[in-house]
């Protein structure tokens, strides 16, 4: 058995989670034993929220395991439906709870509730998380939504919001406000704050708006065989996919279609004299498949980077992913595993990772900057300010996501670099404090092992090290060490630094 700390995805329970938390008069029932009762840490700690989650937890002990569980979950169940008084219940079993079989989905049924009872089937051992959202939903759907006429005006639905998603709320809110202006107004934007209620009235749209396959695509698919609503296919993230996704809505609707671009300030800014010098920045990509295979083309297309590599952690995108970064000329990492995640971007040495938190930890480590653009993500991915990542709006977001780490990552490689500057030097006092009033200076430790146990690093090769640009040090002392290691040296000194240097220069 292998033990992880991290993990991409939680088990499908948490993504059957993310849509009721996501959703308004909708109760989960979930039967589940003590430890598994962790929903209020993820959705009012990492992000934010200002009331607790609608689950309910029958939360059995050991010790119930040889009395009767199915009465615990059917007291469960009654006791959230007079507290709670939803519209509609969800009920299922977590992991662990799953193993003794109870089948919650039978009992609720028998229980007459005057509301829907949605069962829900969710194989804990052999899907994940965004499988428990994309399949919550689309049992939600199926169950609810309502054979009805079109509405008069153009109308479409937006699909696959939910809570703990990557800018979701704001990616909303901008993709309403650029259909508007399109002259098409959103029906019901869902699962993220729908009722049950609203999916119901969800078949009076012309259209559905897809824009995260990977917890949507299922009721996408069911909402077009059923009630004949097409849905797009084009994720709005960038500035040449925004202007794809315009022409996708108007060749749906049969009309042709032209937004306000005026807010729009990418192309101007990437091609500007202050961001030239990110042209051909290697980078990784690394996240959901939807985010990833967006991101790669504003990347190269709309940036100016050269992809490196890439790759998803959900296997459902594996296909389209192989071939994006076939096309891209690199090979796709299809893997859940972050150490794997980790040791492809040492070796590849990347200027910049785009990924997620996980990602951002690992960049941490190898001094290698990170930008966010996926989930699963921390507290500071849940911003107080509006701040899309899709539309016009959100490529202006990208521009400062992608470009101030590496702007920071360059001004501490310039402090670095300059350090023996009279100005910069250590020793030198705050300029704003009246000059440069001598500080302390600690006398230089004695030297440490680096790489191996028996490779000592000198102090002069040390200080030149820290010249090299930061996105490539690893590299470079990874090498060096390999150099000296052939060479059988146990000390590295600016001599051999710069021997090395050569003989991979060659």
């Amino acid at each position: 058995m292998k033990l992880t700390v991290w993990t991409y995805e939680g088990p499908p329970h948490v993504g059957a989670m993310r849509v009721a938390t996501g959703m308004k008069g909708l109760h989960y029932v979930l039967h589940a034993p003590q430890g598994d009762t962790y929903a209020d840490l993820l959705f009012t700690m990492i992000e934010r929220r200002d009331h607790r989650p609608p689950v309910t937890y029958t939360t059995f002990q050991a010790r119930d395991l040889g009395s009767d569980t199915a009465n615990l979950f059917k007291t469960a169940c009654q006791e959230a439906v007079d507290r709670f008084q939803p519209q509609a219940i969800i009920v299922g079993s977590s992991c662990t709870a799953e193993l003794i079989q109870d089948d919650p989905g039978g009992m609720a049924e028998t229980m007459d509730f005057d509301i829907p009872v949605i069962p829900l089937e969710l194989p804990s051992y052999s899907r994940k998380e965004n499988f428990g959202a994309d399949e919550t939903f689309f049992q939600i759907v199926k169950s609810l939504a309502k054979p009805q006429a079109r509405t008069e005006r153009v109308t479409c639905n937006i699909l696959g919001g939910t809570a703990l998603g990557f800018r979701h709320r704001d990616d909303i809110q901008e993709i309403t406000a650029l259909l508007y202006d399109l002259g098409i107004e959103v029906n019901v934007a869902a699962p993220l704050d729908a009722t049950p209620a609203d999916i119901a009235r969800m078949p009076a749209a012309h259209l559905n708006v897809l824009l995260y396959p990977e917890t949507g695509e299922m009721a996408a698919r069911w909402l077009e065989k059923n009630h004949d609503q097409p849905f797009t296919k084009v994720i709005p993230l960038g500035v040449g996919a925004t202007r794809d996704f315009i022409a996708e809505v108007g060749q749906i609707i049969g009309r042709e279609l032209q937004a306000d671009e005026s807010r729009l300030r990418l192309p101007w800014w990437s091609a500007s004299v202050d961001s030239t010098y990110l042209t051909g920045k290697r980078v990784f990509l690394f996240g959901d498949g939807s985010h990833v295979m967006a991101m790669a083309r504003v990347a190269r297309d709309e940036m100016g980077f050269e992809i490196a590599g890439m790759g998803c952690f959900n296997r459902e995108m594996a296909r389209p992913m192989r071939a994006m970064a076939k096309e891209y000329g690199v090979e796709a990492l299809i893997t859940d595993d972050y150490l794997e995640v980790e040791q492809t971007i040492e070796a590849l040495s990347p200027e910049m990772i785009m990924g997620t938190q996980m990602e951002r930890h690992i960049g941490k480590r190898l001094g290698i900057p990170c930008a966010v653009i996926s989930a699963p993500v921390h507290v500071q991915d849940f911003p107080a300010r509006y701040s899309p990542v899709m539309g016009f709006e959100g490529a202006n977001v990208l521009f400062d996501t992608l470009v101030h780490p590496l702007v920071m990552g360059l001004e501490e490689h310039l402090l670095t670099m300059f350090r023996d500057d009279f100005e910069f030097h250590d020793a030198a006092g705050p300029s704003h404090h009246g000059g440069h009033s001598p500080q302390p200076v600690e006398a230089d430790p004695a030297p440490a092992p680096t790489g191996t146990d028996v490779m000592v690093w000198l102090a002069d090769a040390e200080k030149e090290l820290k010249k090299v640009p930061f996105f490539v040090r690893g590299k470079a002392r990874r090498n060096t060490e390999t150099y000296a290691t052939e060479q059988g040296l146990s000390q590295i000194s600016i001599d051999v630094l710069y021997e090395a240097k050569a003989h991979y220069a060659r």
